[in-house]
């Protein structure tokens, strides 16, 4: 009990000195319990044998097994394991009104030689906490993978890094594509 109280005029006295509240001082709880992970473990296999299962079909499914659970904590559950139903989504790749479109110079172009042309693309890695972006320069041709770089940010540094490894191979492509034309 003595030690309880001296435990709490310490972390008292280092929130004052601090500056900050005192429940940034206390361990944080983990988010997700053991009923949370059993359930996450059902869905998981739900949403694997049927990806294209919405929560409404998910809660149905889940309480033909003899879970009880409520939409929000669905969601919450299946945002913490990020999955979603697969299902049509918005064009969001359409130009805006207006917007003047290029053609794709390279849409009836064959590629029959190393060098010829190079791709670039990035793409992010989900970690367990945040992700990582990945930047690969590949040659068409050969598919050969010429330069990577991985960096917690998405930044222009990155890929310039990428491109100068690539380049520093002594070669040099045609043409440079990327998915932004």
């Amino acid at each position: 009990m003595i030690e309880r109280q001296h435990k709490r005029l310490s972390i008292r006295r280092q929130s004052k000195l601090l500056g900050v509240n005192r429940n940034r001082l206390y361990p944080r709880a983990t988010k997700t319990s053991q009923e949370d992970e059993e359930i996450m473990r059902h869905l998981d296999e739900l949403h694997t044998r049927w990806p294209f299962l919405g929560q409404r079909k998910l809660i149905e499914e889940l309480r033909n097994l003899g879970i009880q659970i409520g939409r929000k904590r669905l969601r919450r559950l299946m945002g913490v394991m990020g999955i979603e139903a697969i299902a049509p989504k918005p064009p969001l790749s359409q130009p805006a009104p207006g917007q003047k479109v290029y053609p794709y110079l390279l849409r009836h172009r064959e590629i029959t030689d190393v060098d010829e042309v190079w791709c670039t693309d990035i793409t992010y890695i989900p970690m367990a906490t945040g992700h990582a972006y990945l930047i690969t320069i590949m040659d068409w041709q050969s598919r050969a993978v010429l330069a990577w770089e991985l960096s917690n940010t998405a930044d222009t540094a990155m890929c310039l890094r990428a491109l100068r490894r690539a380049l520093a191979s002594g070669w040099q492509p045609e043409i440079f594509n990327t998915d932004q034309g």
